[in-house]
């Protein structure tokens, strides 16, 4: 990943001509952090580890998120990662249960149910568990917890409910929060935050979007028994992800069980006089199609960074386009005193991104070390029916950055599904930079992809050639160990070089 690019065009001279920390005088605290999700939490415990004095303010805990309550924990641990994990583990179950009577077990399909409400409770009880740790987690490394809103006052000043603290540095890590589409009805569809909180499971769902919320939550509710109705406006989901992963993706979905709606835009949502809900979706050439006797309609379709009322521009923080706050390489504002981590920058929306920012952030203010994030090589997984991981390029960008390539690719049906009857198969791709050999992506879609990425994301990550890779040992039998017996090129990707190349003019003063 292009680092450069992150930087949203600003200046690195605020963060190259300015030491961490604001002018001399006495502060409350040495650092004030707004949001105590994973990149505050984080960056607040460490700076305080390094000897800072450090306060965090953060909203009342809520299940659902709003302009008044939100929780220790953030997004992630609260109404994003953790949850919707759980959520995905209820779900496999009813996977392992039909998939069971290949292997000789005898499930009664009749009599087997779900407690929906026994799950949700059980759900909930574990996120109480979680915010009252990462509570306890602040206290243990000396952190000032305050529970209110937090507004920017000016460089040094923040407000909490009305009282208001200096402070060296402030950190900003509110996190975002999901976006719906102006439509008519946009009022009675539901967000990611309401459906880890549904009451009980829709029978019939249309969700909106082609991104990972959006095929998360529809394997989740399909797995669960519901009819899914997936609509997205590009021709595949996952924009973004690897071409060839996106198609596979789409094809797995659809065996999975997903209806899948491409290339189409939602116009209206109303409800019917029995209560559901019906969709009106439009095609590229104009002609409509309506969805209807839906129970909930899910609005997957992004998340915007949650500045609204903090005071950042009054402060002079400047902002981009969807609300997200700019930084420097060492995520470092406009304002030398104030940085920002995780959601809000909107550069990698993950949770251990958002740590590693954090921590740099930490050494930046508390042991007055400039430290950049490094954003090579960040791994990622969806957790989708079936699962996605990826590390490093995509086969589109890394054409564009190294020119000649070698791509392996390896697809085949894992040994439990030819047992259980599962139509899943599993995709496996390997790019490679043909000059150097070096691996400079790997992609996988079928079980347990996250588990296998994560020790081969290292690998990537030191800058592995495909002959190394070649010479370990793969572990047999499993699904990980055909990323160390690719052994032939399943493409050879090459610049295209102009039969009559032109010789570039020479470079001018003005130039």
């Amino acid at each position: 990943m292009n680092v450069a690019k992150l930087t949203s065009g600003l200046s690195t001279r605020v963060a190259a001509s300015a030491s961490p920390g604001g002018p001399g005088g006495d502060f409350d605290f040495d650092l004030f952090t707004i949001g105590a999700g994973s990149g505050g939490v984080r960056g607040s415990r460490f700076a305080a580890s390094y000897g800072a004095k450090v306060a965090v303010c953060e909203l009342p805990f809520d299940y659902v998120s709003s302009e008044t309550r939100g929780g220790v924990g953030g997004t992630c641990v609260l109404r994003g990662c953790v949850p919707k994990k759980l959520m995905v583990y209820a779900s496999e179950y009813a996977d392992d249960f039909r998939h069971a009577a290949g292997f000789g077990w005898s499930v009664p399909t009749e009599g087997l149910q779900h407690s929906w409400t026994s799950f949700i409770e059980a759900k909930r009880k574990e996120l109480q568990r979680l915010n009252n740790a990462y509570k306890n987690t602040l206290g243990n490394a000396k952190v000032t917890l305050l529970e209110g809103r937090g507004r920017v006052v000016d460089p040094h000043t923040v407000e909490v409910d009305g009282r208001r603290y200096s402070a060296k540095n402030i950190l900003i890590a509110v996190g975002g929060k999901p976006s719906k589409l102006d439509i008519p009805g946009a009022e009675l569809c539901i967000t990611s935050d309401e459906a880890l909180e549904l009451p009980e499971c829709p029978r019939k769902v249309a969700v909106l979007g082609g991104g990972y919320i959006a095929v998360e939550f529809s394997g989740i509710f399909a797995r669960m028994g519901a009819e899914v109705h997936t609509v997205y406006r590009q021709p595949l989901p996952l924009r973004g992800f690897d071409g060839e992963v996106r198609k596979f993706a789409a094809e797995q979905y659809a065996a999975a069980g997903l209806v899948l709606h491409p290339e189409l835009t939602p116009q209206s949502v109303s409800r019917q006089l029995d209560g559901r809900l019906s969709l009106v979706v439009a095609r590229s050439d104009g002609s409509t199609e309506v969805l209807q006797d839906l129970d909930q309609v899910l609005m997957a379709t992004g998340r915007v960074p949650k500045t609204d009322g903090l005071g950042l521009a009054e402060a002079g923080v400047e902002l981009g386009p969807k609300g997200q706050v700019l930084v420097d390489e060492y995520c470092r504002t406009a304002v030398p005193s104030i940085w920002a981590v995780g959601d809000v920058i909107d550069r990698i929306q993950l949770t251990p991104v958002a740590l590693m920012e954090g921590m740099a952030v930490a050494k930046s203010v508390a042991l007055n070390q400039l430290t950049q994030p490094d954003y090579w090589a960040v791994p990622s997984a969806v957790f989708s029916n079936p699962e996605i991981a990826t590390v490093g390029y995509t086969e589109e960008a890394a054409s564009a950055r190294f020119g000649d390539l070698d791509i392996y690719t390896a697809s085949f049906r894992p040994m439990r599904n030819t047992v259980s009857g599962s139509p899943l198969r599993t995709f496996m791709k390997i790019v490679v930079d043909a000059a150097s050999q070096k691996v400079v992506g790997m992609h996988m879609v079928g079980a347990e992809a996250a588990e296998i990425m994560q020790g081969f994301a290292v690998a990537v990550k030191v800058g592995v050639t495909k002959a190394q890779l070649d010479s370990v040992v793969g572990i047999h039998p499993s699904a990980a160990e055909e990323f160390v017996t690719m052994r032939s090129v399943s493409r050879k990707v090459r610049r295209e070089v102009p039969a009559n190349p032109v010789a570039p003019a020479p470079a001018t003063a003005a130039a």
